[in-house]
């Protein structure tokens, strides 16, 4: 444990012991030294510890601590001092010199020669202290940032696991038992191992280094494609390691194109944190996209951000990667179909119109996808009943049950819009469509938060617990929706409509950038204000210029009867009525039907 020390101003303190504590498990090779023990939770709790370079007091006072025989340090003054030297404050160099302390102790007596070295030298000096075989194993894993026994062996070549489980018992590899993989070096170190000046009869040329690469990723496309339950989470850990791999060493796509279409099929989005090489489009410095791994990070980059970034930053990016053409067809239109959502979310018809039917044209596996993409913008202009008869040739790969539910409910007619998405949730679920399911459940849950508040309950708690562990914004934002409207006409319905709006502001989602009258001024979403009207019981000043499949009328009334079924239910729990003109219930619903 660090003792209380005095903190140099602009330094953080934690009251823990800090991330140089033993390595997390026991070496049974080495009985002698003891890490030094806690003298109570409640001392520990009140101990301060730097973060940042250390000063040679913490230096010696680490090292006389994290090794002791009998209460006594283990490392000696004089040892201590050159350690502390070479180190320059760094607290990986004294992990690693501790590690190579005990390396050493096992044949002779450590010496101040051992140390007397700066950081790569001390990493090549401990790579002469192992095995050929496992000197081979290290090289090898240093490419990835995780691994097991099993895959070590694959990524260095070898028939047999001993070199790879020896190494593991090494201190120098850690190990978190609760990770897919569970060995992992520090990334420092790999670095290192890769770059130090390697004095050992084995080193390895670039070639080498090369070829190990692509054994390492075509060892992961291994593990993946084994997999008996291919699993998300395996699929998004071997995307991580394989696409930086394929990138930094210049690899041809492989089985990371099929692995790209399961990761964006079930539209999980789970967060891939892969390092991007830069757009020509980013203008902050970053070299632009130059080879065909470079453009699946970027896409699944972007993809995976999407969630969390505004429609105009997805849009940047996919249009970087789709003007550099470095994908084959089918990863391309992955990335045309894609820009052309964010365009929509964004009110940019023409643009998301073109890349929509660009793919549809091309027939492949997005096609269905993309002349769905087609419906939803011909509903948003207000094109009914040319959206409805394309809407009944998407089949189940165009989720035409959950289309036909998005044409229904602008009607009014929320009874068969909910029964369209029960169709398409139960469609999602035999399907084993995580997504899907939690989309269509959200869409439910919103028609039937509009005709009874109390059975729309059970349903919005049915949306939420499918969205846990998905990463879908604008699914999340529908269910608020419905929240909101559930709750119309009763008090506190505006500040949480303003929360809603906001968020869906920062999304970038088109339908929260402006009022009505300002947003049906593009050509899109002039059937909202017809909404808008009908439940007030108004009439709009001029034609809005949508085509409904049948009478206005029958439309007006709908709406109109919804806010007045609203209206008795709240009267009917003994609220105080609400008038049928421009009440507060009137309001409200205009405000939700803005977001």
């Amino acid at each position: 444990m660090w003792p209380r020390r005095r903190r140099a101003a602009g330094t953080a303190r934690l009251h823990r012991p800090c991330c140089l504590a033993p390595a997390g498990r026991p070496h049974p090779r080495h009985p002698d030294p003891e890490p030094a023990a806690s003298d109570g939770a409640g001392k520990a709790a009140d101990r301060q510890v730097l973060i940042g370079d250390f000063s040679p007091d913490d230096c010696e006072d680490y090292l006389a601590r994290r090794l002791t025989a009998d209460g006594r340090p283990l490392i000696g003054d004089n040892l201590r001092q050159v350690i502390t030297a070479r180190s320059h404050g760094l607290p990986l160099f004294l992990d690693l010199a501790v590690m190579r302390f005990l390396e050493i102790r096992r044949p002779r007596t450590p010496e101040a020669a051992d140390f007397d070295h700066d950081f790569p030298a001390l990493v090549a000096r401990t790579l002469q202290d192992l095995t050929p075989d496992e000197r081979h194993v290290l090289r090898a894993v240093s490419l990835l940032d995780a691994f097991d026994i099993a895959l070590a062996t694959a990524t260095a070549s070898m028939t047999h696991q001993a070199a790879a489980l020896r190494l593991a018992e090494r201190p120098f590899v850690r190990e978190d038992q609760l990770a897919l993989w569970p060995y992992h070096l520090h990334a420092v170190v790999r670095s290192t191992i890769r770059r130090a000046d390697d004095h050992t009869d084995d080193r390895w040329p670039n070639q080498d280094w090369a070829s190990t690469a692509a054994r390492t990723f075509d060892a992961l496309g291994d593990q993946w494609t084994s997999s008996p339950d291919g699993s998300r989470r395996l699929l998004a850990a071997c995307l991580r390691q394989g696409l930086a791999l394929a990138r930094d060493h210049r690899l041809g796509l492989g089985w990371l194109s099929e692995a790209a279409w399961t990761y964006v099929s079930d539209s999980v989005w789970e967060p891939l944190v892969l390092r991007s090489t830069g757009t020509g489009a980013d203008r902050d410095g970053r070299q632009p996209l130059a080879t065909a791994a470079d453009a699946p990070v970027e896409t699944l980059n972007a993809l995976a951000r999407r969630q969390h970034e505004h429609r105009a930053r997805t849009v940047q990016r996919l249009a970087a990667v789709v003007d550099t053409s470095l994908l084959p067809e089918d990863p391309h239109h992955l990335a045309v179909y894609y820009l052309a959502k964010a365009q929509r979310d964004l009110g940019h018809r023409a643009g998301s119109r073109a890349g929509m039917q660009l793919v549809a044209d091309g027939g492949g596996r997005l096609a269905p996808a993309a002349l769905r993409g087609l419906v939803h913008l011909a509903r948003l202009a207000g094109d009914f009943p040319a959206a409805h008869q394309a809407a009944q040739g998407l089949g189940r790969k165009g989720r035409q049950h959950r289309v036909e539910g998005d044409i229904l409910w602008p009607h009014g007619d929320m009874r068969r819009a909910s029964e369209a998405y029960l169709a398409a949730r139960t469609d999602a679920e035999q399907h084993d469509v995580a997504g899907e399911r939690a989309t269509s459940q959200a869409q439910r849950a919103f028609t039937l938060a509009f005709t009874d508040p109390q059975p729309a309950d059970d349903e919005i708690d049915l949306a939420e617990q499918l969205l846990a562990g998905l990463d879908l914004r604008a699914t999340t934002l529908t269910v608020r929706t419905a929240a909101l409207i559930r709750g119309a006409g009763r008090d506190g319905v505006d500040e949480r409509l303003e929360v809603l709006r906001t968020e869906a502001r920062t999304a970038g989602i088109v339908a929260a950038q402006a009022r009505l009258r300002d947003l049906v001024r593009g050509g899109d979403y002039a059937y909202y204000t017809d909404i808008t009207h009908h439940m007030a019981g108004q009439r709009p000043d001029a034609p809005s210029g949508v085509h409904w499949p049948h009478n206005e009328e029958t439309v007006r009334t709908t709406w109109r009867d919804l806010v007045t079924a609203r209206q008795t239910y709240l009267n009917s729990r003994n609220e105080e009525a609400r008038p049928l003109g421009d009440g507060p219930a009137t309001q409200s619903a205009r405000r939700i039907r803005e977001t």
